[in-house]
C-alpha cells in the first residue's frame, strides 16, 4: 500500500511575510479556494488577531474540504494557557486545527525569550494540551529546530517530544533559516524518529535561503516525515519558502515518491498547477518567472537547433516530462541557432504548415537573423516571430495600417492646483480604407500618469471599427526595455507581454533608436496578434 502524504500550504501566512506582498481579505479568500480545488490538505489562513486583514478572513472564512489552520504561537511565561489572550484569539477563530509557533533552540529560548529552557518545555506542553482539550487538531511548529538540534541535540529532542506527548497530531520540524541543507535535514529527521517521535506525526517546514528548500523536504520525506509545508510560487520571508508548485508535480510524477506515496492532489489536477501559478501572480500583480520549474514559459522552451531537431523524433530527449501534464506546452523559439526542421515545428505549432523545402523557409530564416542582427530577439517575442513568418508567406490579414501617431508630454496644473505630468497620444488606423482618428491621456482614475506607452495603448485600442470587439479582453501586463547599442548609436529593445480573458499570454518585441517608436511597434504587433487569433476562434465558434 501507499504511504500517505499531508500537504500544508501556508502561502496566506507565511507567503504574505514575503517583501511586497500584502494580500486583502478577498484575495486571500480567492487564494483559499484555489488552494482548496487543488487538492492540498491544510490551508493556513494566517493569525487571527495578528492584524485585521487576518481577522476579518476567519471572521467570513471560506468553507473547505481542506483542514482550515488558525496560526498563533505558545502560551507566555507567568500566564496559563486558559488565560493567555494571545492564544485565546487564535482559538476564538474556530478553525478545526491550530498550528503554534514555539522555540527549540536553547539560544533563542534564553535569549529571544529570556525564559528558562524548562519554562519553555511546559510552555509548548501546556499550550498543545489546551488546544487539545478545546476539540482541536494540535500542530507544533519547531522553531529553529535544525539549528537548535545542532547547539544542543538532547534539548531540541525534549520539545518535540513535550508537543508529542501533551497530544499534538503535527510536530513540525522548521529550518526557519534557511541554512540546512538536504543531507543534514535527512540525517537530523532520521535521529528524530529514532528518538521515538513517529515519522507518521512529523512535518516539515523548509526556507529557500540556500535555494535548497524542495531538496530539503524531498530529503525529509526520504528519512521519514509524512506532512510537507510549503507555499504557492515559493512566497515568504526572505528567499521563500518550499514551493508547492514544484513539490507536488515531483512527488506525483518522479521516482521513487509516484510509487511510494499518494497525495490529496490528484495526478489529473496536475492540468491546473500552470493556472493556479500564473492566478497567484496575477493577484499579487507580478509578471510569472518564465524560468520556473513544471509551471515556466520557458520550462519547455527548446531554442537550440540540434534540441529541436530531436524534440521532433521523441520528445523525451530534452523534457522530464509530458508538458501537458502539468498543464503546460513545449515551445519552439525562433532565433539565428534555428534550422529548417526547428522552424517547421515553430510554424507548425502556429498553425503553418509548410512543406519541406519549400523556399519560403529559407527566406523566413534569412529574415530573422536578419533582424536579429539589427536588435530584434524572437526566441522571447513568439507572437512577432508568427506575424512576421505570416507576412513572408503572405497569410496576414491586413486588419488596419497606422497613419501615423504622435506622442506628447505636458507639465500642467490639475484642478488642486498642482503641477502634473500629462501624456497625450493621437494614432491615426485606416480600416477598410476609412481613416479613424483616436485620442487618448495615460491618467489613471487617481489621475496619476501612466506614461507615453500607456497613452499609446489606449488611443490604439479606443477605437479598431470592426475589430474593436476581439480586443476587449485585451491588456498589457509587463514591458521590457534593454539598450542593444551604447553611445550615440543606442538602439533600444522593447518586449511587451500581453494576456486575454482566456488565459492566453504572448510576446511581442520592437526595436528603434527611439524608445517610444519600438514601444509602438510591440503594441502594433500585440494587437495584429489578438485580432488574428480572436478572428479565428470566433470563425471556429461559428
Amino acid at each position: 500500500m501507499m504511504e500517505r502524504l499531508y500537504l500544508y500550504d501556508t502561502t496566506l501566512r507565511d507567503g504574505q511575510q514575503t517583501q511586497g506582498v500584502q494580500f486583502s481579505t478577498p484575495e486571500k479568500q480567492r487564494i483559499a479556494k484555489m488552494l482548496d480545488e487543488l487538492g492540498v490538505d491544510y490551508i493556513e489562513g494566517g493569525w487571527p488577531g495578528a492584524n485585521p486583514t487576518d481577522s476579518a478572513f476567519f471572521e467570513d472564512a471560506p468553507a473547505t474540504r481542506a483542514t482550515l489552520t488558525a496560526f498563533g504561537m505558545t502560551k507566555r511565561a507567568g500566564v496559563s494557557a486558559e488565560n493567555d489572550d494571545v492564544l485565546a484569539a487564535v482559538l476564538n477563530a474556530r478553525t478545526p486545527a491550530v498550528c503554534l509557533v514555539g522555540k527549540t533552540h536553547d539560544f533563542h529560548v534564553s535569549t529571544a525569550l529570556g525564559i528558562s529552557l524548562e519554562e519553555n518545555l511546559e510552555n509548548i506542553s501546556r499550550s498543545v494540551a489546551h488546544l487539545v482539550a478545546e476539540g482541536r487538531e494540535a500542530l507544533f511548529d519547531a522553531e529553529h529546530f535544525f539549528d537548535g538540534w545542532k547547539a544542543d541535540r538532547d534539548y531540541a529532542l525534549k520539545c518535540v517530544h513535550a508537543a508529542l506527548e501533551a497530544g499534538a497530531r503535527w510536530v513540525v520540524l522548521c529550518d526557519t533559516n534557511g541554512g540546512t541543507l538536504p543531507v543534514e535535514i535527512g540525517r537530523i529527521v532520521e535521529d528524530v524518529i529514532a528518538s521515538g517521535a513517529p515519522g507518521d506525526r512529523l512535518g516539515i517546514h523548509t526556507h529557500n535561503d540556500t535555494a535548497n528548500a524542495v531538496a530539503g523536504s524531498l530529503a525529509a520525506v526520504d528519512a521519514g516525515v509524512r506532512q510537507i509545508q510549503g507555499t504557492l510560487n515559493g512566497l515568504g520571508e526572505r528567499c521563500g519558502n518550499a514551493n508547492l508548485i514544484t513539490l507536488i508535480p515531483t512527488l506525483l510524477l518522479k521516482e521513487p515518491y509516484a510509487s511510494l506515496y499518494e497525495t490529496g492532489v490528484a495526478k489529473e489536477a496536475l492540468v491546473n498547477l500552470v493556472p493556479v501559478s500564473r492566478m497567484l501572480d496575477d493577484i499579487l500583480n507580478r509578471v510569472p518567472v518564465k524560468q520556473a520549474p513544471y509551471v515556466g514559459a520557458s520550462a519547455f522552451a527548446h531554442k537550440a537547433g540540434l534540441h529541436a531537431s530531436a524534440i521532433l523524433k521523441d520528445p523525451s530527449t530534452y523534457e522530464h516530462i509530458d508538458p501537458a501534464l502539468v498543464g503546460n506546452e513545449r515551445i519552439i523559439p525562433m532565433s539565428n541557432q534555428a534550422g529548417q526542421s526547428n522552424l517547421r515545428r515553430r510554424l507548425a505549432e502556429t498553425g503553418l504548415e509548410v512543406e519541406k523545402g519549400d523556399p519560403a523557409l529559407a527566406e523566413i530564416l534569412r529574415v530573422v537573423k536578419e533582424r536579429e542582427d539589427s536588435g530584434y530577439t524572437y526566441d522571447s517575442a513568439q507572437a512577432s516571430f508568427e506575424l512576421l513568418a505570416r507576412r513572408v508567406l503572405d497569410r496576414l490579414p491586413a486588419f488596419f495600417d497606422i497613419d501615423r501617431y504622435r506622442v506628447s508630454i505636458e507639465r500642467r496644473r490639475n484642478a488642486m492646483g498642482d503641477i502634473v505630468t500629462v501624456s497625450e497620444a493621437v494614432v491615426s488606423t485606416i480600416i477598410d480604407g476609412e481613416k479613424i482618428l483616436s485620442v487618448s491621456e495615460s491618467l489613471d482614475e487617481a489621475g496619476n500618469d501612466r506614461g507615453p506607452v500607456n497613452a499609446l495603448w489606449k488611443a490604439l485600442a479606443k477605437d479598431l471599427g470592426a475589430y474593436q470587439g476581439l480586443i476587449g479582453d485585451m491588456r498589457l501586463v509587463d514591458f521590457k526595455v534593454r539598450i542593444t547599442q551604447g553611445g550615440t548609436e543606442a538602439v533600444t529593445r522593447v518586449i511587451i507581454d500581453s494576456e486575454d480573458g482566456e488565459g492566453h499570454r504572448w510576446s511581442t518585441v520592437g526595436v528603434s533608436a527611439n524608445i517610444v517608436d519600438a514601444s509602438f511597434e510591440a503594441l502594433v504587433d500585440a494587437v495584429r496578434w489578438k485580432l488574428l487569433h480572436g478572428q479565428a476562434a470566433r470563425a471556429a465558434a461559428e
